[in-house]
């Protein structure tokens, strides 16, 4: 089964404290880390890598000290080993052009405005991860009682009609 990595960046403690809170309930499969900035998620990422794993999806702030999160997004949309990641732009700041620039050149999945609901952001989350395991894993099955397991079967039986035809 693949190792697929969740990430979550955010420069307040307290926020991503709460969005891995929120997530939680989808490790296993999946890994789950959180990182308080750009500097610190690119490590996370690259040590992942190391152990045979990929990003599949990230959560980003946008406002962080050293690096917005759109520009982190679009070097990710940009990069080969995490172009095909599920991207969300999790902030209260983001104004037009930034979110337009995230959506055109950083591959922007999904845009959740701060605050969120715990519901809604697992909902999303959910959302995407489906997607990312059905256009990238070559057995989506392990991911069905985690992620939205109709899909995944609905896709998984579709795939078997294609083979025997």
């Amino acid at each position: 089964m693949e190792q697929l990595l969740i990430l979550c960046v955010d420069d307040e403690r307290e926020v991503l404290d709460s969005v891995l809170h929120d997530i939680a309930s989808l490790s296993p499969p999946f890994t789950i880390d959180g990182a308080e900035s750009v500097a610190e998620a690119r490590e996370v990422i690259k040590d992942f890598e190391a152990q045979g794993g990929q990003l599949a999806l990230i959560l980003a702030d946008h406002i962080m000290p050293d690096e917005l999160g759109i520009d982190f997004l679009i070097d990710l949309n940009h990069a080969d080993n995490s172009e095909a990641a599920k991207k969300i732009l999790l902030t209260g700041q983001a104004g037009l052009h930034d979110t337009i620039e995230a959506i055109n050149r950083g591959g922007l999945n999904y845009y959740l405005a701060k605050p969120w609901s715990e519901d809604q952001l697992l909902s999303i989350v959910k959302e995407k991860l489906t997607d990312y395991v059905l256009e990238h894993c070559g057995n989506p099955m392990p991911f069905a009682q985690v992620l939205d397991g109709e899909r995944i079967f609905s896709h998984v039986s579709q795939h078997r009609m294609d083979i025997g035809n």
